[in-house]
């Protein structure tokens, strides 16, 4: 049977590069995107089977910021799939993003600016506000409603012939720095991007750690600095047309400047051709491309403490059993 594969955040960006090179690496698969809205999904779904006219293509609506439409996404992929073999948990959210450019300036000064460049550490900050269910919205869209989405579909990842797989799209700026266990949504900070990020990394080891047996394996990956819609909400469009030339030349010296989307989806395609058995599940993958234009991976460990990573997951399954408590009509 042919694997089946679902993308999250799959109408743009990373996403729908994604998307194209899974089905130039098997035609075969059933690609099942993942999207905020139908008239979204329909439109990629339109545009991917124009350059894979014979290829298996589905769509799912969920909005990974509603709880309500998660599960009732979750609902739809039980009753339509026996199983999942691969889930890119994809999508994600900056919303009012802001750059500090006093910050950058003294950056320059000291000699740091390059590592502020490539990871926006002291740089970057966003306003996050609380969703419909009275949840951060940055928390949950990058984080928490996918970890909902892989909970009720665990019927599909689990207990396979062959291994599933989790592969989170995680950052670069995810730094334990933005994170606190007290804080854990990230109310009170300014980081909310970082904060979910490095959430993220936190989820992906402790679900290793519980479902490694049961033939289910998560990994996190980073696309790198990627021009998509997200990107240029920073800065005016006027000025990244100035800076281009610069962040070609940056490439040199920065090889996380992907800059393209089709580059920035190098480590979850190349993780998709490898057996899960033997991946480092404290390792994150890169995205990366020479000043050349040659794109590659590179694995580096995790800055995660394993002791605070299952704090958090037991922070995570005490938010789900509370949030969860008012769609008892949307569960099974």
């Amino acid at each position: 049977m042919e694997r089946v594969v679902l993308v999250t955040g799959a109408s743009g960006g990373v996403g729908l590069a994604l998307c194209r090179r899974l089905l130039g690496e098997d035609g075969r698969i059933h690609l099942c995107l993942a999207c905020r809205n139908t008239q979204k999904a329909e439109a990629t779904r339109d545009l991917v089977l124009q350059e894979y006219p014979a290829a298996q293509v589905s769509t799912v609506e969920v909005d990974l910021g509603n709880l309500a439409s998660v599960l009732r996404a979750a609902q739809e992929l039980r009753c339509r799939f026996q199983r999942l073999d691969f889930v890119y948990l994809n999508a994600g959210i900056m919303p009012n993003p802001h750059v500090n450019f006093k910050a950058l300036w003294k950056g320059l000064l000291t000699g740091k600016v390059l590592h502020m460049l490539t990871t926006a550490e002291g740089i970057m900050t966003q306003t996050d506000r609380l969703n419909g269910d009275g949840l951060q919205e940055v928390f949950t869209t990058n984080l928490f409603g996918h970890f909902i989405l892989i909970r009720q579909l665990e019927s599909l990842l689990c207990g396979n012939e062959k291994p599933s797989r989790l592969i989170w799209t995680s950052s670069s700026n995810a730094r334990e720095s933005a994170f606190s266990l007290s804080d854990y949504q990230h109310a009170k900070g300014q980081e909310s991007y970082s904060s979910s990020k490095y959430a993220t990394d936190l989820t992906s080891v402790v679900l290793n750690r519980k479902f490694n047996k049961q033939g289910l394996y998560s990994s996190v990956v980073c696309p790198g600095l990627v021009m998509s819609n997200m990107t240029f909400r920073i800065l005016p469009v006027f000025l990244w047309v100035l800076l281009m030339p610069i962040m070609f030349l940056i490439r040199f010296f920065a090889k996380t400047y992907t800059l393209t989307p089709y580059n920035g989806a190098e480590a979850h395609v190349w993780l998709f051709k490898q057996k899960p058995e033997y991946l480092d599940p404290l390792v994150k993958y890169h995205s990366c491309t020479s000043g050349l234009g040659k794109s590659f991976v590179e694995p580096r460990k995790l800055d995660v403490d394993e002791e605070t990573a299952e704090k958090f997951y037991q922070k995570l399954l005490e938010l789900e059993e509370q949030t969860l408590e008012k769609y008892g009509d949307l569960l099974d």
